[in-house]
């Protein structure tokens, strides 16, 4: 049995579940959880609808995972050691926590401040503006996209985690790191990896 944290829209659980994955999910967004409902296949994967550092999804699983960074969409330390806790709490003896996140590269603030164009056109503009908060090691981002339909905002707040603080946490919650990569293809986890993909174990 498979959970995913934050399941979404099923873009990953629905190709797992078509290879014979028997996949569940918790998701805080029934808005998402309706477009998961609306594909081929999406009405028959169980998910749990509240927040992931709080709500258990019924029964034990052998593998649970939090990928595309996701685990930064909890704003506080506190919140995230309460993710790891409860995924702890729900994987069976022997089973794994799989976290995928980016390593921050904080070269790109300057007085803790960055404004980068993410397109620039005859017609349209999308700029990427951010605030970096060192002490609560948040991030709050701000799209601004322009169009001759007019302004869209997309606000992005997040807070980030160091490797390490991520190991900590995990040892919080009764799990211990099993491997770590920088990338999907399992290459090396290095000063210069831009992300990590990280294994904790529950011990048998």
């Amino acid at each position: 049995r498979t959970l995913e944290l934050a399941i979404g829209t099923g873009r990953v659980a629905l190709p797992l579940a078509a290879r014979g994955c028997d996949i569940h999910g918790i998701e805080a967004s029934p808005e998402m959880v309706a477009k998961l409902r609306e594909k081929p296949g999406g009405a028959d994967i169980p998910v749990t609808l509240g927040d992931m550092a709080a709500v258990k999804a019924e029964g034990e699983f052998g593998f649970i995972f939090l990928i595309f960074n996701t685990l930064y969409n909890l704003t506080s330390q506190a919140a995230q050691v309460d993710c790891f806790r409860n995924a702890g709490a729900m994987l069976a003896p022997g089973g794994a926590f799989l976290v995928e996140a980016f390593v921050p590269d904080l070269k790109q603030f300057h007085d803790h401040r960055s404004v980068k164009p993410r397109h620039v056109g005859f017609s349209s503009l999308a700029l990427e503006a951010a605030i970096h908060d060192p002490v609560t090691q948040r991030i709050d981002y701000q799209v601004l996209r322009v169009t001759k339909n007019g302004v869209q905002l997309t606000p992005l707040p997040m807070r980030y985690a160091w490797p390490q603080e991520t190991d900590l946490m995990a040892e919080l919650a009764g799990l211990k790191l099993e491997s770590r990569w920088g990338d999907w293809d399992k290459r090396a986890f290095t000063a210069d990896s831009r992300m990590h993909i990280s294994v904790y174990r529950k011990p048998a």
